[in-house]
């Protein structure tokens, strides 16, 4: 009748709600803004020829993504909808962790990037926006004589 709690499941538990939590009270994750619980999850990395973002979004069309790039500040931003079976029918919701709502990410470019030259592409679940460098800044050969 009474389910006895292990102390990872209570963690786990716990952490359930601090998740549901802030998503109702749209409050950051942790006071340092830790990124592994952001919506959506970026990796970021770059070549001699440009910076690679990677925003890991499945399931959004890709119509409902935003990216800007102002002031050296790409930002990613959108809302995912809710599409829960019989969420429209008045069934009730007891776990809900896949993010739901407007999202935002900012990222902060180098100085080296030309924000003309930016492509993004969605495929498979995953943006990926390309801002080629500088010319100026990408590395060159110089023949000694």
């Amino acid at each position: 009748m009474y389910r006895t709690y292990t102390s990872r499941d209570l963690l786990s538990e716990l952490g359930r709600l601090q998740r549901q939590f802030q998503r109702y009270a749209n409050t950051p994750s942790s006071i340092r803004g830790d990124g592994r619980t952001e919506f959506p999850a970026l990796n970021i990395g770059g070549t001699p020829d440009s910076v690679e973002i990677y925003a890991f979004a499945p399931g959004l069309d890709p119509k409902s993504i935003d990216v800007t790039i102002e002031r050296g500040v790409l930002t990613v931003s959108g809302e995912r909808s809710s599409e829960l079976a019989g969420e429209n029918r008045g069934e009730a919701v007891h776990i809900q962790e896949r993010f739901v709502g407007k999202f935002r990410r900012a990222v902060s470019l180098s100085d080296d990037v030309d924000p003309t030259q930016v492509t993004a592409r969605y495929v498979d679940g995953i943006l990926c926006v390309s801002v080629k460098r500088r010319e100026s800044a990408q590395r060159r050969h110089i023949e000694i004589h």
